[in-house]
């Protein structure tokens, strides 16, 4: 190693220019020892807050490997052999972190502690020193410039020993302090190259034991172990290159096939409908109300979920349900500002909610879903299989039949309850009807050219007429109700059952001996619907009492129209769609003819018809009851009567007979001679005595009036 370069010690107190000169080049040797000394610290304490790093993420990284087959992923998590690999690849690199924290620990040893004792102590102390002696040659300069101003005319003793004095002191230490300054500098001439070579020994010295310690702990076996591994993922990539190559070809088949599902509004030639659906999901407008007229529209995502239907917004992590859907009802509506609306109501009549969609066939596709999870088919083994038959079979219920034979064969129900025709002789085929059944006609059951009534209206009926006439002075609403007030009626009944119902229509009718005609009703009003496209019903309360029933706008609370029970005749329900259900109503008058008008009514309820029909024939028995009592109390009473009659005249004639003895009596004492007394005189009557023989006779007249 060369010679280094030395400050001259002896000639610091000489403190010649020279030495000065020499000094200022040490000086600025040492602030670039400094700076670049500086540098190298940042990038050695890098290279140990690296390594430091590495030993806690590669110790983080085992403890996760070893965490792997307690987590529970949704897909993929129950795979063994994956988790054995892992666990094997957790135990290899725990080994490292070992390995990793061994080299920190020489890393912060060997490198870090002798370059940062050189920068803290060594380098400090040259500047400390450097500030000390620039100070005490500022002290020496100030006491030489006092000592060169001494006067010599006025010399003072005591002055010029003060002033001898600090120049002593001053110059005694700024020798000192030199001396020691010059030796520091010549001291970190050796000390550079020292804490330059000492932290890259440590550094190479503590790497090449971990590669040693790393080279002991990766036995063949490891070897053996990442060669399988490799091959493994080799393979998981040309799967992946497969199925990646499958997706590409499924992404260009979805987008031929669904070019015409871009056009928010398809062509249903192109698209047909599927009405057997009974799940269905997709984006929809939902009308929001924000004031009495004013509403918004917001679009969710909105799904079915078994019977409930449910909505969610993007970004919400799952869906909220908006209304059970159950024994719904749904229909098309017209919004004044939104085209493809339809409205679902609850069974309750509660809530109502009115939603967008895209398309009609879309919209039309969500009614036709709604309305098969509304008839439960959701829960049947094949949904679409069995929406299939259930909107074949409404197809078969509103399309016209041929013959009266198949509408019978289509709408009756099952022959368990209700008695059968009476068959022909055995040489008739089997299939034949009886001469009774066969000779029904369709102009048996219904007028033809027969109206049909959409909405309510106030029944055709005499006894409405009749009452309305008798009540002129009263007010008729414009729902069918009388001025009368009928609240008596429903507060009065035993019975009072509740149903929601909505009214499909109404028309004429002619024969009321079977339910033949409710089916015939049935089917001739869902055709007109479905020809006409009537979509609306209105929504109406069936109050079920013992008196009547009542259709009651479930808004206004307001009776809509009044049916007395005793013109009920016939109640029945559709033998495959039991919401569907109706009664034939017969009023009291008639027509010109002299036949009473009998008009058959049509529903569609939430529950099932036959519990409201049940309801009805309850009622009717209820009713029947009633009325049998209430004749027999009448009769009881008016036998009743006559008895309390007869023994009131049973009680006059006693009253008679006792006073015409009492009369009689009276008669015979007053026609006996008075004998005279003793002394001559006459016996005179008292006043007791003439006032009875007065009652008697006025007994007597009384009695021969009576006779």
């Amino acid at each position: 190693m060369p010679g280094i370069d030395k400050l001259p010690i002896e000639e610091t107190l000489e403190d010649s220019p020279q030495t000065r000169s020499l000094l200022s080049v040490f000086e600025e040797d040492t602030a670039t020892i400094s700076s670049y000394y500086n540098q190298l610290f940042q990038a050695m304490q890098r290279i140990y807050d690296a390594q430091n790093e590495l030993s806690a993420a590669t110790h983080l990284t085992s403890k996760l490997l070893k965490e792997y087959e307690k987590q529970r992923f949704p897909l993929g998590g129950d795979d063994e052999v994956m988790s054995s690999t892992l666990q094997q690849f957790a135990k290899v690199i725990d080994e490292l972190s070992s390995c990793h924290a061994v080299l920190s620990t020489q890393l912060a040893d060997a490198m870090m502690f002798p370059i940062t004792q050189f920068k803290e102590r060594d380098l400090k102390e040259i500047l400390t020193l450097k500030e000390v002696f620039q100070i005490s040659s500022d002290d020496h300069d100030m006491a030489i410039n006092r000592y060169s101003r001494l006067s010599k005319k006025k010399e003072n003793e005591k002055v010029k020993s003060e002033v001898m004095e600090d120049v002593y002191t001053s110059r005694k230490k700024q020798h000192q302090t030199m001396m020691h300054y010059f030796s520091a500098l010549n001291t970190l001439q050796y000390k550079k190259k020292i804490a330059l070579l000492e932290p890259l020994l440590g550094y190479m010295q503590a790497q090449i034991s971990f590669f040693k310690l790393g080279s002991e702990n990766l036995t063949q076996q490891w070897e053996d172990f990442l060669t399988n591994i490799g091959t493994s993922v080799q393979n998981v990539r040309r799967e992946m290159d497969s199925e990646v190559d499958v997706m590409q070809q499924t992404i260009q088949d979805l987008e031929q096939a669904s070019d015409l599902l871009y056009m928010p509004d398809p062509d249903p030639n192109k698209i047909p409908i599927n009405r057997n659906l009974t799940r269905k999901a997709g984006y929809l407008n939902t009308r929001n109300k924000t004031g009495l007229v004013s509403s918004t529209w917001d679009r969710q995502y909105f799904f079915t979920q078994g019977g409930n239907l449910m909505s969610q917004s993007r970004g919400d992590v799952a869906g909220g349900l908006v209304m059970d859907i159950d024994n719904c009802s749904v229909m098309a509506v017209d919004c004044e500002d939104r085209r493809f609306c339809f409205q679902i109501s609850a069974f309750d009549g509660k809530k109502i909610a009115i939603l967008q969609a895209e398309s009609r066939k879309d919209c039309e596709e969500w009614i036709a879903t709604i309305n098969n999870i509304s008839k439960r088919i959701y829960l049947s083994e094949n949904p679409e299989e069995t929406a299939a038959r259930v909107n074949q079979s409404a197809l078969e219920a509103v399309t016209p039949s041929p013959s009266f034979q198949q509408r019978h064969e289509s709408f009756r129900p099952s022959t368990q309850g209700r008695p059968r025709a009476g068959r022909t002789s055995s040489q008739s085929s089997a299939g034949s009807e009886s001469p009774a059944l066969s000779s029904l006609s369709l102009d048996s059951l219904v007028a033809p050219d027969t109206p049909i009534q959409f909405d309510i209206i106030s029944p055709v009926s005499e006894e409405y007429a009749t009452q309305a006439k008798s009540a002129s002075q009263g007010r008729t609403n414009p729902f069918g109700e009388s001025g009368e007030s009928h609240s008596g009626d429903s507060e009065e009944s035993i019975l009072h059952q509740l149903f929601i119902v909505r009214f499909l229509g109404s028309m004429e009718v002619k024969a009321t001996e079977n339910t033949d005609v409710i089916y015939e009703t049935m089917r001739q009003i869902l055709a007109a619907r479905a020809i006409h496209n009537i979509f609306r019903m209105t929504e109406s309360h069936l109050l079920v009492t013992c008196e009547c029933l009542k259709l009651i706008d479930p808004q206004t609370q307001v009776t809509r129209l009044r049916f007395p029970l005793s013109s009920v005749v016939l109640c029945a329900t559709h033998q495959e769609n039991k919401r569907l259900f109706g009664f034939v109503l017969q009023t009291a008058g008639g027509r010109v003819d002299g036949r009473p008008v009998t008009v058959c009514y049509i529903f569609e309820s939430n529950n099932d018809g036959e519990k409201i029909c049940d309801s009805v024939g309850l009622a009717k028995q209820i009713a029947l009851h009633s009325e049998m009592d209430r004749k027999a109390t009448q009769k009881q009473r008016e036998l009743d009567k006559a008895k309390e009659k007869q023994q009131e005249e049973l009680n006059k004639q006693k009253q008679i007979e006792k006073d015409l003895e009492e009369q009689s009596r009276l008669i015979a004492a007053s026609s006996r001679p008075n004998p005279p007394a003793a002394d001559g005189q006459f016996l005179v009557l008292s006043n007791s005595q003439s006032e009875d023989s007065d009652a008697g006779e006025e007994g007597r007249k009384r009695g021969e009036s009576e006779a």
